[in-house]
């Protein structure tokens, strides 16, 4: 549990998060945990809650929500995935997760920049902080002064791994490579924006204008660990359908069950342009505290309830 300090760095934590959207003119809204049907995503396990499912993200909602006019929205709330438990892995964790109508992904990147370093400012006393912008965490010392590393995921591969994005993909080795090669290596300097991601594994992003090979999305790494995941969101629904029938395909093969979200097709078309991102609270709190495990940033640990 986290002493009374740790408690009031926190809660000092989402308060400057929310002062930092509220003044930007975001609208803080509130969604429903408990939904009827969510996106499909083979490598997430939701969590049943009698005839609905606890959500793993409020993505599905808060995108009806742009379709239905809003500009500017953001959201801390909880998440909950089943079977993720480890260092950096609760079953239910805090995410912050927020819009912006008429940005794309690179747009997001230049206003992470902001956001971290705002938060860093405005709390006083992290533990893992140094010298004003510089970031502690195990063996890695970060400089949080803007700007920071934008990288490919292909120029990371390069980097970093023993074979190419093109060879992991058709070996089906990706995520194993990307793990255990590439990722230790990221942000341990500076905090690193890995984007342009293979356009197969680009989720809920829109296809590059420039390379339709690659997706317009990022993942944000500092110290190594994954900290947030960015697109310029696909408002396609003829390419979104497709999409989700090859992930709800492969969620069968596995044992899985999924259905298609008719009503966030129904209403994508209208969301516009738009770019959204994830952030993960918790590793946030983590990093700034030097923390080793998210856990000893919760309120409660849930092996103790």
């Amino acid at each position: 549990m986290l002493s009374p300090v740790g408690l009031r760095q926190r809660s000092d934590l989402l308060q400057a998060i929310r002062s930092f959207f509220l003044g930007r003119d975001y609208i803080e809204v509130d969604t429903p945990l408990r939904l009827p049907v969510l996106i499909p995503e083979p490598h997430l396990i939701p969590f049943a809650s009698e005839e609905c499912f606890l959500h793993t993200s409020p993505e599905i909602c808060m995108k009806r929500l742009l379709a239905g006019g809003c500009e500017r929205i953001f959201q801390i709330c909880h998440c909950f995935r089943k079977e993720e438990c480890g260092r950096l892995h609760q079953a239910e964790f805090t995410m912050l997760e927020w819009y912006h109508k008429g940005w794309d992904y690179f747009d997001l990147m230049r206003q992470c920049e902001e956001l971290i370093g705002w938060v860093a400012r405005k709390v006083p006393g992290f533990s893992g902080l140094t010298d004003g912008d510089r970031l502690r965490w195990q063996d890695a010392q970060v400089d949080l002064a803007p700007p920071w590393e934008r990288l490919t995921v292909a120029e990371a591969f390069q980097r970093h791994a023993a074979v190419s994005v093109t060879d992991a993909l058709r070996a089906d080795r990706f995520d194993e490579i990307l793990v255990t090669e590439v990722e230790p290596n990221l942000g341990r300097t500076r905090p690193v924006f890995l984007y342009d991601y293979p356009v197969e594994l680009g989720s809920l992003a829109r296809r590059s204008r420039h390379n339709p090979a690659v997706a317009e999305r990022f993942e944000l790494y500092v110290a190594g660990v994954e900290l947030a995941n960015g697109f310029s969101e696909l408002a396609d629904p003829l390419e979104q359908r497709q999409r989700f029938q090859r992930a709800i395909e492969q969620m069968q093969e596995e044992g899985k069950t999924a259905q298609m979200p008719e009503r966030l097709l129904a209403n994508l078309s209208r969301m516009g342009e738009v770019a959204g991102i994830a952030l993960g609270v918790d590793r946030l709190c983590m990093l700034l505290q030097g923390h080793n495990d998210i856990a000893q940033t919760t309120p409660l640990i849930f092996a103790e309830l």
